[in-house]
């Protein structure tokens, strides 16, 4: 027998216990918090003065909050009407060609492509629908017409 008991994964509360509350905040970022709390004028004055006098990674710092990474932009293609399959494939085509020219980005594409399969789907859910209430309402009228 084990001198210490092994506790066991997955589950490290017990029920009824979730753990830390929601919007909790961890000690040490509370205790920087307030070691910074009013000097973030004085930092920031600090950090552009190290940017102006030459230093990359100040510079960089400054940089990345005047322009961040964007993320998300929009991409401005035509693309055909996707209400059929036929309008589905002719978008894909659209996409991959946009993508091979240079216009928009393999990320931009595949985010793009993502959403006409989407669409392709409800196409098909809808069109498998369709057709399967044609099949019930020509079995009902077969079966209607049997036992007559």
């Amino acid at each position: 027998m084990r001198k210490y008991a092994v506790k066991p994964r997955g589950r490290p509360f017990g029920p009824g216990n979730p753990g830390k509350p929601l919007g909790a905040r961890h000690k040490i970022t509370l205790a920087v918090e307030a070691l910074l709390d009013g000097e973030a004028g004085a930092l920031t004055r600090k950090a552009i003065e190290l940017a102006l006098a030459g230093d990359i990674i100040a510079l960089r710092l400054c940089l990345d909050r005047i322009a961040p990474l964007r993320r998300g932009r929009p991409v401005a293609i035509s693309l055909p009407d996707v209400n059929n399959s036929q309008g589905v494939a002719d978008a894909l085509a659209a996409v991959v060609t946009a993508m091979g020219e240079g216009s928009i980005t393999a990320d931009e594409a595949s985010a793009m492509c993502a959403i006409i399969e989407t669409r392709r789907r409800a196409i098909e859910t809808v069109e498998l629908e369709a057709r399967m209430v044609a099949i019930e309402k020509r079995l009902k009228s077969d079966e209607s017409k049997t036992r007559e």
